[in-house]
């Protein structure tokens, strides 16, 4: 059996702040295609994968997000060069002050030979990483 990852889900803590911000960070990278949206939720389409950003529910937002902790540590969106990094750092991150983490874009050859990534978090402090792979 093959299988490829059909959709993500988010959960965010407050739906007003998440959504704007996922909807133009998927949009700049090519997830243009509104499933379906409302008030505390969107659903946006790419190629072969869905991501669904949606509110928490109230009796659940005690408990914050830490990437340390057991579940996601971050989201990866491969790009096609590594210019494609530096332009997605400079038209997106940049314009909206958000802070990158650990001195990047730079280059991690620990982890590929080549390998090229910007990281930064969403308004959750979700990590989220921007990353060429040759």
């Amino acid at each position: 059996m093959k299988a490829e990852l059909y959709h993500i889900q988010l959960n965010v803590s407050n739906a007003k702040r998440s959504i704007p911000f996922y909807r133009a960070l998927l949009g700049k990278l090519g997830w243009k295609r509104i499933i379906d949206q409302g008030k505390d939720y969107i659903g946006i389409g790419g190629k072969n994968t869905d991501f669904w950003i949606i509110e928490t529910e109230r009796r659940f937002r005690q408990r914050r997000f830490h990437r340390k902790q057991t579940g996601i540590n971050h989201l990866a969106f491969r790009v096609s060069s590594r210019g494609a990094v530096d332009r997605f750092t400079e038209e997106f991150l940049k314009p909206r002050r958000i802070r990158t983490l650990y001195g990047t874009p730079k280059e991690f050859p620990e982890y590929h030979k080549g390998y090229y990534a910007v990281f930064f978090e969403d308004p959750d402090r979700v990590k989220l990483e921007v990353a060429y792979v040759p």
